[in-house]
């Protein structure tokens, strides 16, 4: 009952908030002199920044002109960092997060020399939406407030409930049902499925050609390893850490792990595993799925299953391949989590190169895009033309919440409408936003597809252990944040290639297994747990500060 009433009055408190925000339109500083700012931002081919309709509403909204500094996605950090070295960087940055965005060792970095400016008075005068929102979402001020108490920089807040548990495995349920195959359950369960899907011709073609499961390497949340390895012990997928009892440690030398890696090398050794699945791209993956000839694929690690089949209206594939829960193994049953979808570190900053009026000029822009309207103009587009207002008997995309946005797709053969900023523009996106769209009720139809992938991942919700390491609240001590990067990557690396070694034979798990664990030791394993041991302490304090 009380979690209903609370869930009753945010819904009611959203409500006011957007129709607040969409009965104020009238332009900031309209009898002012226009004010020039510089802006260093990563343009994706189908936009242009220059003409976009949402550069136009905030030039006229704010009373602004920006002078753009556009780079594509292919190179962008690289440029970024060119730009920052140079000396002559923009007066602020507003960045693609799944392109590239700074790393909180980057906004430490510069926020401490100086070239980023602290947000924190700004937000205070002149951003009430932003400021409110930190002070009722303690998720998102530890995302965004460094361990001096500055906020130099806001992150790409989206509470992505799919994302959020990345790492799934699709599994061909039209197979299943054809060979009259039960859903697996546990790690040994699974197996069998693949090795039913390799033998007994589920494509009825009379060829061998089945794969029984793929994956690739090149996006978050389609390596196979993680997902199957959470039968045994927690794999983050990212930095090979655990927390117990607020004790920092790492999984990747531990007899489960090995245990583990013995597993997934039965499934390689008996060829249910496609070799390609550790080595190849997402556009390789894609042609297993989306095979011309016949369905070859019986299972593909993905957060969504787009990334490897097409799920449109014309192609019949996409709903034959549905959630497997996590698998139960000889001592877990994880799912990985990642928080709430969020990456740490910030998309937009202010430099100290803006003036005192582009600087106000930017934080009134970003409190626009933290209220309801200003988030859906910015990242969906125009209403009238990409987003519309609901029409009766349509339904959000969460149960509890009154639908308030409706996407217009974009007709068959026209150009996108160049109307809002995308990935670019995703400031904040909290759930109860992302659940007020409208979605369609057929989860296997394009406009259910967001659905579809919400009730997916129910299954995996809650079934990540219950202490994490907080990646999103940890700050690294900015004089350790060099040497914690390059121990990170450089062990982030042997533990994959290690992994990879032992599954395909190159190493052997019985003779090279304490060489390898003296190899992490060698390369300052433990160092690196101290490092993140003493962020994770003090983040602790900051928290309860």
């Amino acid at each position: 009952m009380k979690r209903s009433a609370i869930l009753t009055a945010a819904v009611i408190v959203f409500q006011l908030i957007l129709t607040a925000c969409m009965s104020s339109s009238k332009p900031d500083g309209a009898n002012s002199a226009v004010i020039s700012i510089r802006v260093f931002a990563q343009q994706d081919a189908s936009i242009n920044l220059e003409t976009n309709d949402f550069t136009k509403n905030l030039e006229k909204r704010f009373n602004v002109k920006f002078d753009w500094n556009i780079v594509p996605y292919d190179g962008a950090k690289e440029q970024r960092q060119i730009s920052l070295a140079s000396g002559k960087y923009a007066d602020a940055y507003i960045l693609t997060t799944y392109i590239d965005q700074f790393s909180q060792a980057d906004v430490l970095r510069y926020g401490k020399q100086g070239v980023f400016v602290p947000l924190n008075e700004l937000i205070d005068k002149y951003a009430p939406h932003v400021k409110a929102a930190m002070e009722n979402n303690a998720t998102l001020k530890a995302f965004n407030t460094a361990p001096d108490g500055n906020i130099y920089g806001l992150v790409a807040y989206s509470e992505c409930f799919h994302c959020s548990y990345p790492n799934k495995m699709w599994l061909n349920t039209k197979w299943l049902k054809q060979l009259n195959l039960d859903m697996p359950r546990t790690t040994d369960e699974f197996k069998k499925v693949l090795e039913a899907f390799k033998t007994r011709d589920p494509n009825g073609n009379g060829k061998a050609d089945e794969v029984p499961l793929s994956g690739s390497t090149e996006d978050f949340g389609v390596r196979l390893i993680p997902y199957l390895m959470n039968g045994f012990i927690y794999d983050d997928d990212r930095n090979y850490l655990s927390l117990t009892k607020g004790k920092v440690d790492t999984v990747a030398d531990k007899p489960e792990w090995k245990e583990g890696l013995a597993y997934i090398k039965t499934l390689y050794d008996e060829s249910l595993i496609d070799p390609g699945a550790f080595t190849q791209n997402a556009d390789a993956f894609r042609k297993i799925g989306d095979n011309a000839d016949a369905q070859i694929l019986g299972a593909g690690a993905a957060m969504h299953p787009l990334i490897f089949v097409d799920t449109g209206p014309d192609n019949s594939r996409g709903s034959d391949y549905n959630p497997v829960p996590p698998l139960i193994g000889t001592h877990s049953s994880y799912a990985v989590h990642n928080t709430i979808g969020v990456t740490p570190g910030a998309k937009f900053v202010i430099t100290d190169k803006a003036s005192k009026e582009a600087r106000i000029a930017l934080i009134k822009m970003v409190d626009y895009m933290f209220t309801p309207e200003g988030q859906a103009n910015a990242e969906v587009g125009k209403e009238g033309l990409d987003w519309r207002r609901p029409i009766e008997g349509e339904k959000a995309l969460g149960s509890n919440v009154s639908p308030a946005f409706t996407r217009i797709p974009v007709k068959e053969g026209d150009k996108p409408n160049n109307a809002g900023w995308g990935g670019m523009g995703h400031f904040y996106m909290p759930k109860e936003y992302r659940d007020s769209w409208v979605q369609g009720t057929d989860i296997y139809a394009p406009d259910g597809y967001e659905r579809r992938l919400y009730e997916a991942t129910l299954i995996y919700e809650g079934k990540e252990p219950k202490e994490l390491f907080p990646i999103w609240s940890v700050w690294i001590d900015s004089r350790e944040a060099e040497e914690a990067s390059f121990l990170q990557s450089s062990l982030k690396n042997y533990i994959e290639e290690s992994a990879l070694q032992f599954i395909t034979g190159n190493k052997n798990l019985n003779e090279d297994w304490d060489s390898y664990v003296r190899g992490l030791t060698d390369m300052k394993i433990g160092r690196y747990i101290a490092i993140m041991q003493k962020a994770y302490d003090v983040s602790i304090k900051t928290d309860n500060r």
